[in-house]
């Protein structure tokens, strides 16, 4: 039985590297260590944010197994995946329980574009492979995949697709699953300049990128939003909005990574074909992070 409920803050962890392009395994678990303090109530590891398409399985592997040794039961850990081939997500997610994984976070098929009924059997294949709960990621901004209502009506018949994503951009999505399908789906935020909007529409959590930056600020807006302190909440929310949109640049990569650097729990090292951000765009990304942490807000009590 997993003890992820899919409600709450789960953040979609950047991949630390050393200067010699190697897993940075002790900055890695300073973060889980941030993470677990600020409150956040899972982690996501692999994800587009932690530089997926450049982590051989092997380091995939090695981030999960570490992340659970070092987590020790505190929190759960779920791993993303985001293959080409069928057989290439369906051998992972088998194997994934076994690395100490409690939950699955699944892409549609990557490179290419597959139809409604093709994207249907993908996640069915790969949901049917393990017991573990799967949400699945549904964001046709950056992957061209729309999950519509009417596939999320096949995918409902897979009992472990528990939850989604929701990465549309259009808050009404929130609505529209609410009202075809009720609680049969945990919808999780995935896109960190509409997520109080979509909590307030009653999206069950988020899954945030500033937050690798930022914990406590995220969880926080989190807590508040769910006691009704909309108020105490927006009030965080705007100061953190000029950081948040950082979330949804090609370069959120290299974006976040400097405000994990500023904040003392990560690096600016990213894998090629990202490179350190420099000159005039530095200077400026730079400006937002430190522009905000000059006038970092004191928190409430919760």
């Amino acid at each position: 039985m997993s003890r992820i409920t899919w409600k709450g803050v789960y953040p979609a962890l950047t991949t630390k590297f050393t200067a010699d392009d190697r897993l940075d395994l002790p900055l890695f678990k300073k973060s889980l260590d941030a993470q677990v303090a600020a409150g956040v109530h899972g982690v996501i590891l692999g994800g587009s944010l932690g530089e997926a398409s450049t982590l051989t399985q092997e380091e995939k592997e090695l981030l999960l197994k570490e992340a659970v040794a070092h987590l020790a039961g505190k929190i759960p850990v779920i791993v993303n995946i985001a293959e080409q081939s069928t057989a290439v997500a369906v051998a992972f997610a088998a194997r994934a329980k076994s690395l100490g994984a409690e939950g699955i976070m699944l892409l549609p098929p990557l490179r290419y574009k597959a139809d409604s009924h093709e994207t249907v059997e993908y996640f069915r294949a790969v949901a049917q492979a393990t017991e573990l709960p799967v949400m699945i990621y549904n964001n046709p901004v950056d992957y061209g995949i729309m999950v519509t209502i009417e596939m999320f009506a096949e995918l409902a018949k897979v009992p472990n697709i528990v939850s989604v994503k929701e990465s549309t951009r259009d808050i009404s999505n929130v609505t529209r699953m609410k009202n075809a399908f009720g609680d049969r789906f945990k919808i999780l935020c995935g896109v960190d300049t509409l997520a109080m909007e979509e909590l307030v529409m009653g999206a069950d959590g988020w899954v945030a990128g500033l937050v690798c930056a930022f914990p406590r600020e995220t969880v926080v807006i989190y807590e508040l939003v769910q006691q009704g302190r909309y108020s105490e909440a927006l009030k965080i929310y705007r100061w953190f909005l000029p950081l948040l949109e950082l979330d949804i640049h090609p370069k959120l990569v290299q974006y976040i990574k400097l405000a994990e650097a500023a904040t003392g729990i990560g690096s600016e090292y990213v894998r090629a074909p990202r490179l350190p951000l420099q000159g005039e765009e530095r200077t400026r990304i730079k400006k937002i992070i430190d522009d905000a942490i000059a006038i970092r807000p004191a928190l409430p009590k919760l």
